[in-house]
């Protein structure tokens, strides 16, 4: 077991990114620790896809050196999913903080547990 995790040492970094990501985003209640949580999970799985994409002695599908056969090159299209991935992941990111900031505006806290709350007792005056 231990060498098959020494030989998979970026999957296993990988699984270990995205647990810690998941639990921070169950078991904690701030806002901002679970948007950490959240972009640690991203991590984990962005790690992931690169692993599996890359094959050791391939390069880079680039045609160099009139090298046309396709079993010299690694499969660019985890590659491209990863980088969509980060771009859709850093608009994530920036749309919570803001949501964030809202609702710390409005409520002077970012536990969800007390903005629950709050909210709740804002509507029963209403």
């Amino acid at each position: 077991m231990i060498e098959h995790l020494l030989a998979n040492n970026e999957e296993a970094a990988a699984v270990i990114l995205f647990g810690i990501g998941f639990t921070m985003l169950l078991f904690h209640k701030n806002l901002i620790k679970k948007l950490i949580g959240m972009n640690i999970m991203d991590s984990g799985i962005f790690l992931f896809l690169a692993s599996m994409g890359y094959i050791e002695g391939r390069r880079a599908p680039i045609l160099t050196e009139g090298v046309q056969e396709v079993s010299a090159y690694i499969n660019p299209v985890p590659a491209g999913l990863v980088l969509t991935g980060i771009v859709v992941s850093v608009s994530v990111t920036a749309v919570m903080l803001s949501l964030s900031i809202r609702l710390y505006k409005r409520y002077h806290t970012l536990d969800l547990d007390e903005i629950y709350l709050r909210s709740r007792h804002q509507m029963e005056d209403r």
